[in-house]
């Protein structure tokens, strides 16, 4: 079974770089303290890297 993450944007983005901006989209954040589940993959890590300032992170499973 894989692992997953379940991220959650407890950070406005305003005043951050686009790029910062566009990975907390692509991870499926839209608003302040909404949840996202993400696979384990390294493309979804660098992005929870990115933005770690800006979110929570749990592992679930």
């Amino acid at each position: 079974m894989a692992k997953k993450f379940v991220v959650t944007l407890k950070k406005s983005t305003i005043g951050c770089t686009q790029e910062q901006k566009d990975a907390v989209r692509c991870l499926g954040l839209k608003k302040l303290r909404s949840t996202a589940e993400v696979n384990d993959t390294p493309a979804n890590r660098g992005q929870i890297m990115k933005v770690q300032h800006l979110v929570n992170v749990e592992v679930k499973g």
